[in-house]
């Protein structure tokens, strides 16, 4: 399958049209439209500083559906405990901020550049990007961001400065969903 090159005009090709690791198209921008255009096709941005942005559709993604959520009895001892205060869309750019600056297993750096930063940032603003903080004694433990559209939210990422503290904002927005 070719990789599609975007012009300034707000279009994608058919997600389908991937490429078997799931690359559909190169170029473009982050502006909002272009993004929200993008989450509805099943297609997101993900690329590393200095190289171009690159939009992606693979298949089979990862759903979540929150019935389905299964939590551990340590996960849950951890959440009755009431160690974390979990807040929704508090603190927007310090946990991209934290997510981007997340230590990752076998990878150099981050796909969350400053340019994703700002786009998801004015995402947020525009109410379609959401975050959940987890407090632990009045400092940012963990959280997580993504996108929200209708009844789907897509997750991008998350980030835990203590233990359990990412999964105690993942069950708390798995809650909310419901």
């Amino acid at each position: 399958m070719p990789v599609f090159r975007l012009s300034d005009q707000i279009i994608f090709p058919e997600s389908e049209l991937a490429r078997e690791d799931g690359l559909l198209a190169v170029g473009g921008d982050l502006c909002i439209e272009r993004l929200i255009l993008a989450y509805r096709m099943g297609i997101f941005p993900w690329f590393s500083q200095g190289d171009p942005i690159l939009w992606w559709s693979p298949d089979p993604r990862l759903v979540l559906y929150p019935d389905a959520l299964h939590v551990s009895r340590s996960l849950m001892k951890t959440l009755k405990q009431g160690r974390f205060i979990v807040t929704l869309d508090q603190d927007f750019a310090q946990v991209i901020a934290a997510c981007a600056g997340a230590p990752r297993d076998k990878q150099p750096g981050t796909w969350i550049t400053t340019d994703m930063m700002d786009a998801y940032c004015r995402l947020h603003e525009a109410g379609f990007a959401h975050s959940v903080e987890v407090w632990n004694q009045g400092e940012l433990a963990g959280g997580l961001y993504g996108v929200s559209l209708g009844k789907c939210f897509f997750g991008e990422s998350m980030f835990a400065r203590k233990n359990n503290a990412s999964k105690v904002g993942l069950v708390a927005l798995v809650h909310f969903l419901q």
